[in-house]
């Protein structure tokens, strides 16, 4: 999907979005509205386009591709700082437009695991920020103290 196509799919989702429910994401009462330089729409396809992209990191991607190569196409760009202040706005958004977007079981799933890690395994004692919750774990790499995140997909 080309970056075009992106942006229109995403674009009219948040206009069926906004039209269907208008008052969900409306901000709180007597807040300041500040106008963004970037649509929620626009917003959006540079996250979605950024997790397609080869890069590791947001910060990189923004400002090494974006900002750089993507500048016609996003004529409103912000600074990165910005867009960090940007990007509460559109969680609920992109969390629904993920959910629409996503396909159902056919019966065939693939399951991958990782391991979360809180801490290094001589600080385990130590640890009191996820106390009760992180536990022992072993992966391909070893022992670890924390989370695994296990991922199903289908096909």
């Amino acid at each position: 999907m080309s970056l075009l196509e992106l942006y229109c799919d995403v674009d009219d989702f948040c206009q069926q979005i906004h039209a269907c429910y208008p008052k969900v994401l409306e901000t709180k009462a007597g807040q300041r509205i500040r106008q963004p330089g970037l649509s929620e729409s626009e917003l959006m396809t540079i996250v979605i386009h950024f997790h397609q992209s080869g890069y590791r990191h947001f910060k990189a991607y923004y400002c090494e591709h974006v900002q750089v190569h993507l500048g016609q196409e996003f004529p409103a760009l912000v600074s990165y700082s910005r867009v960090v202040q940007l990007m509460p706005r559109i969680t609920l958004l992109l969390w629904a437009y993920v959910q629409c977007r996503s396909g159902h079981c056919t019966g065939i799933s693939f399951v991958d695991s990782t391991a979360l890690r809180v801490c290094t395994n001589p600080r385990i004692n130590r640890h009191k920020v996820f106390a009760g919750l992180a536990a022992r774990g072993q992966c391909s790499l070893g022992w670890f103290y924390g989370f695994k995140l296990h991922l199903v997909i289908n096909e």
